[in-house]
């Protein structure tokens, strides 16, 4: 009966197999049965069936932490909240002091399955409030004001938190994450840092909100300094290679990628994919020109996913091309199949590219006009093959494929600022070129390439003034 059961279940089949379990359980009073039952219910999304297989599982284990576990997770889910609030007030009560705070968080996480939030955090404030002197008790108090979206309060049991355990990390985390905004958030954690130097994670907190507000030098030199204390941590090395990159240092950032994905590679256990550091490293070695590189990275390209494995073949097409292999690098594009219509309109792209850059336009543009019959509603494509059709003269084509763009996507700035610039380059219809353009810089306000366009019109319709201004911001 139970070989049947599972294979019945392998099939796709939950609620028989559910049933034969139950009833063998409840014969043999055996709570792994229950257990396989709970979980076959758990599977199909069936929560009241789960709960009855887990009460039954406490019945007969009722010792078993991890049916306690389930139970209360189940309970919670069915937004049972008075009955959940009872176990979990036990537990506090019962836990040591020493590790009453980790069941604070373990209760909090539980919580956010609950459908009813605001009932949730009502119950949880009301289940830690005895325990007032608990660094761990403000923290979550914090969270829950947050969640209200009661900053002040949030503010003031964050700094409660911090006041009962100054060096606290998840305190100061907290506080951060509390502030009005991300310069208070800053200077939070840069306070403490310079109590507390040794702190891992609010340094790297600290470093990463640097990033967001573009302090790209501060950020990195709270990088090195976590790589100085901690040479293999993937997480420190991948954030050194992307800032690398961003202030143009592709040396380094080179250096950092290939330490990350060796420890990578030395570590298979990390969940961490380290597809696309090797994507980035294979691009690198492409701009310096080293073509071989470029295509052994990919040949260390150790990923399941399709949509990854598809990206690398066409890079690697491209990289056959830049090789002077133009024949092989269609070959191998010929031998890509997917059933998905945005990876065969990206086929076409990357052989359309390697035709044009390899000096023959008039087959590329004709692959793109037999694509295009092929793709009509595909956006990006018709985008490429409107810049295209410019390249070979055909205005009007182009402007037709990019209004078109426009029409179906109307948040697509690269279409309204292609277009633009197409009319101020040709010097006709300005009037229409600067609001096209003006609508693109209000969508990227600092997006070199539109201040750029946006300086090119002006300086067209005269206003050199203002076309300078635009130029040097670029």
């Amino acid at each position: 009966q139970l070989m049947q059961a599972e294979m019945s279940f392998k099939n796709g089949d939950w609620q028989g197999p559910y049933l034969t379990m139950m009833s063998l359980a409840q014969q043999t009073k055996d709570p792994r049965l229950a257990k396989r039952a709970a979980e076959m219910a758990l599977s199909a999304k069936q929560a009241d069936d789960a709960l009855a297989a887990v009460k039954l599982w406490r019945q007969y284990a009722p010792d078993s932490e991890e049916a306690g576990q389930y139970y209360l997770g189940l309970v919670i889910l069915s937004d049972n909240l008075g009955e959940a609030e009872n176990i979990l007030k036990q537990r506090l009560a019962e836990a040591t002091p020493a590790a009453r705070g980790l069941v604070m968080f373990q209760m909090q996480q539980l919580l956010l399955r609950a459908k009813d939030k605001d009932a949730a955090i009502a119950m949880l404030e009301r289940l830690v409030a005895p325990y007032g002197n608990l660094m761990e008790t403000h923290v979550v108090l914090a969270q829950a004001a947050l969640a209200r979206n009661d900053k002040s309060a949030a503010q003031r049991e964050a700094q409660a938190a911090l006041q009962i355990k100054p060096d606290s990390e998840i305190a100061a985390l907290t506080l951060a994450q509390v502030s009005e905004d991300e310069g208070g958030a800053i200077k939070v954690l840069k306070d403490f840092l310079a109590a507390h130097p040794d702190a891992r994670d609010v340094r790297a907190a600290y470093a990463r909100l640097l990033v967001n507000e573009k302090q790209y030098d501060a950020a990195r030199q709270e990088f090195l300094t976590l790589d100085k204390a901690q040479p293999d941590n993937p997480g420190t090395l991948y954030a050194l290679g992307i800032l690398s990159m961003q202030m143009n240092d592709a040396r380094t950032a080179e250096q950092y990628f290939t330490r990350f994905v060796e420890l990578m590679e030395k570590t298979p256990e990390d969940e961490r994919d380290p597809s696309k550091a090797v994507m980035i490293l294979s691009q690198l070695a492409e701009e310096r020109g080293d073509y071989k590189a470029a295509a052994d990275w990919l040949d260390r390209l150790d990923s399941e996913d399709p949509k990854v494995q598809f990206g690398a073949e066409l890079r690697r097409a491209q990289l056959t091309a830049k090789q002077g292999d133009v024949a092989g690098a269609r070959k191998l594009l010929g031998t890509l199949k997917t059933e998905d219509k945005t990876g065969q309109a990206q086929i076409v792209l990357v052989e359309a590219q390697i035709l044009r850059d390899a000096g023959q336009p008039q087959e590329a543009f004709k692959l793109m006009e037999q694509g295009i019959k092929r793709f009509p509603d595909n956006m990006d494509f018709l985008y490429d093959y409107a810049l295209m059709a410019e390249k070979m003269g055909k205005t009007a084509v182009m402007e037709k494929s990019l209004r078109k763009v426009i029409a179906k996507s109307p948040d697509n700035m690269q279409a309204y600022n292609a277009l633009g610039y197409s009319l101020a380059d040709r010097n006709v219809r300005l009037k229409e070129a600067h609001q096209l353009i003006a609508k693109a810089l209000k969508m990227a306000p600092d997006d070199p390439f539109i201040l750029d366009s946006m300086g090119w019109v002006q300086y067209r319709m005269g206003k050199l003034d203002e076309a300078e201004t635009h130029l040097r911001k670029a």
